[in-house]
Parts: structure tokens; sequence; C-alpha cells
């Protein structure tokens, strides 16, 4: 990729994390894979939102599976994916200190 060709798959890439229950997954996986009923339980949402939100990050590669038995486990494809992650959360707490009416 090169040229414009890379910020517009950036654009597209940031826009998967637009959604609170999609970080909330990196967060769950960055400390290993877990199964997608494990997520369910996690996040408190139902098994259709939930397959949604995965099969979205799966196919911008976010995420890769394996299936053991009948259970599919997802983990984080890149760590660089949770360390960037992790980086713009304490980026936004710092900035969230400065604003009135925040802690």
């Amino acid at each position: 990729m090169k040229g414009r060709e890379i910020f517009e798959f950036h654009a597209e890439f940031c826009r998967v994390f637009s959604n609170p229950k999609r970080l909330m997954i990196v967060e769950f996986l960055k400390h290993g894979e877990m199964t997608g009923s494990d997520i369910v339980k996690k996040l408190g949402s139902s098994k259709a939102n939930v397959s949604q939100h995965l099969s979205v990050m799966k196919m911008m590669r976010i995420l890769k599976t394996r299936r053991a038995g009948k259970n599919i486990y997802f983990r984080i494809a890149n760590k660089k994916l949770t360390d960037a992650c992790c980086m713009m959360q304490d980026s936004l707490r710092e900035l969230l200190k400065g604003v009135p009416g925040r802690r």
C-alpha cells in the first residue's frame, strides 16, 4: 500500500474502533484469547450483537480465530494493535484530567 491507499485503509480501520463495544473486546482480548461465549458474557450483550462485532473485527484482520470442538476462540491478530489502543486511552485520560467536571 502506498500514498492515498494507506490513508483510506487507515480511516476505514479506525471506523471499526468507533464503537465502544469493539474497544471493550480489544481490552478483554489483550490478556489472551477468549471464546465467543465468554465475550458475550463479559459484554452483557446478545450473542447476535457480539457476533456481528466479532465478524467486522475479523474481516478487518484485527482478530484471528481458532476452533476447538464447539468453541471458537478469538485473539488479537497483532499485539501492536493493543499497544496502540492502550496508548490512545492513556492520552485520552490525560486530556480528560483538564476537562471541568471530570476527575
